[in-house]
């Protein structure tokens, strides 16, 4: 049975891609995760006892513990690192954070793999590291665009995608990188976009939009993305950077209003906030590499699993106040800290 690590495993992605391989795959799955924020013990609790699945509360940025790990978990086939602080406005009030995972926590992992304790490592990065397009182009970024990041965040997710390949080049490892398209589904932190919304929608209070709300995104679901994921830690040639993309642009006042139509709202529900710093304008990805290459597929419609997930949080409330309550997530720190 093939052993993989997973890093921020307690995140939206990282919790979803491990539920995905557990079902589909007879993988052995080891989760690491702070359980800061924005991840959540709600969003592995019912994974404790599942006999394939094992997880250590711990820092990617302390290399001895995760030296630790690899030391007593032998036999790991890979590491596929989802964790990161991935907020952007959080970025630009504390960008120290943000360099310390972001990029200090994946040297960790690629000096540990350098000593030969696992084989093939997958960074996980965004659409963010290429900058933005402007409005009124079709162009689109591919793997081979230039790296133009705009804030703290995006600029720590570029750094360690050029470090994750220049250990590629220099010491022979087997990595490789995912860049995708902003991910929405269920259990994703409430501070995101389509939940905030929503959950603005639900207490009746004003849904803010930066700007004119003309920046243009491009939207996956998680699923989808997941399932990219796995088909390049599977498939993908080593050295090589795959998109992993929805092809569903939407400027974000066009996707408040999709969700505020869902609860029968219009646009007087909407205020237009004071924009933020480096706001990047659109974004866009070309995925023909993983489409002709690793033959991947997206198989969800944008409009029906946004209406999906909008219902979910409208059902799952008391999922979003546990997430939301510190208290609550320091006394599962300590009643489920797994100790080396």
């Amino acid at each position: 049975m093939k052993k993989i690590l997973i890093t921020g495993g307690a995140g939206f992605i990282g919790n979803n891609f491990i539920r995905y391989v557990l079902k589909k795959r007879k993988y052995r799955i080891i989760n690491v995760d702070l359980l800061l924020f924005p991840s959540s013990f709600e969003n592995i609790k019912d994974l404790m006892k599942v006999e394939n699945y094992k997880f250590y509360k711990g820092d990617i940025k302390n290399y001895k513990f995760l030296l630790k790990i690899f030391k007593k978990e032998k036999n790991i086939d890979g590491v596929i690192n989802f964790a990161a602080w991935s907020h952007v406005d959080k970025s630009i009030l504390k960008p120290k954070d943000f360099i310390e995972t972001n990029v200090y926590g994946v040297f960790n992992l690629l000096e540990i793999q350098k000593l030969g304790f696992f084989r093939r490592f997958l960074q996980i990065s965004t659409d963010e590291v290429y900058g933005d397009l402007p409005y009124d182009t079709l162009d689109k970024f591919n793997e081979d665009s230039p790296l133009r990041p705009s804030s703290p965040y995006s600029s720590s997710k570029a750094s360690a995608d050029l470090l994750s390949l220049s250990y590629y080049k220099t010491y022979d490892l087997d990595i490789l990188i995912t860049r995708s398209s902003n991910n929405f589904g269920e259990y994703q932190f409430p501070e995101k976009l389509i939940p905030l919304t929503i959950l603005k929608i639900i207490k009746n209070q004003k849904v803010p939009v930066y700007g004119n709300g003309r920046n243009v995104r491009d939207w996956i679901y998680v699923l989808d993305n997941v399932r990219g994921i796995m088909k390049v830690f599977e498939k993908g040639k080593s050295g090589n950077i795959y998109n992993i993309g929805g092809e569903n642009e939407v400027t974000n006042l066009e996707l408040v209003k999709k969700i505020l139509y869902f609860f029968d709202r219009d646009e007087s529900s909407i205020e237009f906030v004071k924009d933020r710093p480096g706001h990047d304008r659109r974004y866009s990805l070309d995925i023909t590499k993983i489409k002709t290459q690793l033959y991947h597929k997206n198989i969800y419609d944008f409009e029906k699993f946004l209406k999906r997930t909008v219902y979910w949080y409208k059902n799952n409330l008391k999922w979003v106040e546990k997430c939301l309550d510190q208290n609550f997530k320091k006394y599962h720190l300590q009643n489920y800290n797994k100790r080396i």
